[in-house]
């Protein structure tokens, strides 16, 4: 059984804040890593591996807080628009890797900032149903600011987590309460509600629709 999520702005913002530390630790750890080699091995190759650790983690880490400013920040005042050009360079330097691709079929335009952060959102709400990788591919559903998204997802092992729907819709998880790793749903479907869309999850073949349309749809075409 599911109750709704009573979140106060505090705690929102704490838990977006570890969900965003989550994503970075990791790359961040292993530029530390690197440096420590170089301080400490004097073996040519064992140079080269640490530069080259250096190099890709810190890339790496670049592009997951890029990515965190648009899904997560402010991104300028209230009202301010965000061009999905930009959103694209960085959904793919988050994202694409030699696991996952992404497929962005969504024409370039100036979109209200909560809209683009729902579609950077929903890319992280698709990642989570293929955990071994595979292809996203998201299309815009009807045109200009009032437009939503539709997303596929493919790959070995795709699936609908559990509770995610209910995430997505402003339930929590048995206990009643959400934590850093359920905060990134919860927090797309508040955004689809203050524009007005809903999203909704199905099976599709071998991977997974995501709608997010009108909150007067009621099915994934």
């Amino acid at each position: 059984m599911t109750t709704a999520i009573d979140l106060d702005s505090l705690d929102l913002a704490a838990l977006l804040c570890s969900r965003v530390c989550h994503d970075v630790i990791s790359p961040v750890g292993a530029i530390v890593n690197g440096i420590e080699v170089l301080e400490d091995d004097n073996d040519p190759s064992m140079r080269e591996f640490a530069l080259d650790l250096i190099a890709k983690s810190a890339r790496q880490a670049s592009a997951r807080l890029q990515f965190a400013r648009l899904a997560f920040g402010a991104s300028g005042s209230a009202g301010a628009q965000i061009d999905t050009g930009d959103a694209e360079q960085v959904a793919k330097g988050f994202i694409q890797d030699d696991r996952t691709t992404l497929n962005w079929l969504v024409p370039r335009a100036i979109l209200p900032k909560n809209r683009v952060k729902l579609l950077l959102n929903l890319l992280m709400v698709a990642g989570a149903t293929i955990p071994r990788g595979g292809t996203i591919t998201v299309e815009p559903v009807g045109e200009g600011e009032a437009a939503g998204f539709k997303l596929r997802t493919e790959g070995t092992s795709a699936r609908i987590p559990p509770q995610l729907q209910g995430l997505l819709d402003g339930a929590a998880s048995e206990g009643g309460s959400i934590d850093a790793h359920a905060v990134q749903p919860h927090y797309t479907g508040l955004l689809a509600r203050a524009v007005g869309v809903e999203i909704k999850l199905a099976l599709d073949g071998e991977g997974v629709a995501i709608l997010a349309a009108p909150a007067t749809a009621d099915s994934v075409a």
